[in-house]
């Protein structure tokens, strides 16, 4: 009998502290979120002057509402579940990118500030020489008779490619030049390796290589109002006669036209064969091209570009190389084969 009371006893402690926690929760819940109003009340008869908190009774709904109020929200706002917000961190991977077929740059490809070397010290060097000659070029255009003879001709070459549109204004520029002026190399006009010349100088002797020529073309078509950020001078490798060779590109209507001081017609890029392009030099500077991966597997997830040669920040572009070598200049890998 004593084992029954006791039993009794437990169950009636057990109860009675069920109720409580419940009883508790109810009033947590009611503190914490104070959502809704009390829908109904647990006062039992033998407890009525209890001081309890009634107990409240709340739904997933009304808790979205009160969240949609604080967050500035309408009452009709919709959530979807699919979506991720932005705040969210995710371990999903991103959408691929399409890779694009082609670059922008002449010969389909993309480029990126080249690394200082020789080039930039060589092109810095040039653009002081321009400025000086277009100061000549000015004083030529307010006084014609005091314009020394050379400036007079390039003058007279600028209004002629002026005159011109379209695509004919880059015939004119071509011919132009390729006519005035007959090739010598550096070596025997300077006695130099590589020696860059602005058009008065090349002008004024009729002679230059094939920088020169491209450079004289670079400035005729600028004066002209052709837009320099269509233009590049571009330094390149010739595969078949393993000589270092410059041209320059011109873009017209989307295509890259290339203005060559060994032909007398425009060419287009792509068909200009046997020629690893390297260097792209405009008011930007110097430019190292790099191939896409377009027609490759791509690498991790990210898009990049591969330089178009190995080794391209020790490349060195020299300007000459003698016909019987057999290996190419170091630093070279043809990438248009």
């Amino acid at each position: 009998m004593k084992s029954v009371k006791l039993a009794a006893s437990a169950l009636i402690a057990v109860a009675a502290f069920s109720i409580s926690l419940c009883t508790a929760s109810s009033a947590f819940a009611a503190d914490e979120l104070s959502i809704g109003t009390p829908t109904g009340e647990l006062a039992p008869a033998s407890d009525a002057a209890s001081n309890r908190p009634p107990a409240t009774f709340f739904t997933i709904t009304d808790v979205l509402a009160k969240l949609d109020r604080q967050r500035g929200r309408g009452p009709n706002a919709v959530r979807t579940a699919s979506l991720t917000p932005q705040n969210t961190a995710t371990d999903a991977l991103p959408a691929a990118k399409p890779l694009p077929p082609v670059g922008a740059e002449p010969f389909g490809l993309f480029t990126f500030r080249a690394p200082e070397n020789g080039l930039w010290r060589k092109w810095r060097g040039l653009e002081a020489d321009l400025a000086k000659e277009r100061t000549v070029l000015e004083q030529c255009r307010e006084n014609a008779t005091g314009c020394p003879s050379n400036a007079a001709q390039f003058l007279r070459l600028i209004n002629a490619v002026k005159s011109k549109s379209g695509r004919e204004r880059l015939d004119e520029a071509n011919r132009g030049v390729n006519q005035a002026v007959r090739y010598v190399s550096d070596f025997a006009q300077h006695g130099e390796a590589d020696r860059w010349t602005a058009p008065l100088a090349t002008f004024a002797t009729g002679k230059g290589d094939c920088e020169d020529y491209a450079i004289a073309k670079y400035i005729a078509l600028s004066e002209a109002g052709f837009a320099r950020e269509d233009l590049r001078l571009v330094l390149g490798r010739d595969r078949a006669i393993r000589q270092d060779h410059a041209v320059l590109a011109a873009r017209m209507d989307g295509h890259w036209l290339i203005l060559d001081s060994r032909r007398s017609e425009l060419i287009d890029d792509g068909e200009l064969d046997n020629f690893t392009p390297m260097f792209a030099i405009n008011e930007h500077g110097v430019q190292l091209f790099a191939a896409p991966y377009a027609k490759r597997l791509p690498l991790g997830d990210a898009f990049d570009a591969a330089p178009a040669a190995a080794n391209a920040a020790e490349a060195e572009w020299t300007g000459v190389e003698p016909l019987e070598a057999a290996e190419p200049l170091p630093g070279f890998l043809p990438v248009l084969m």
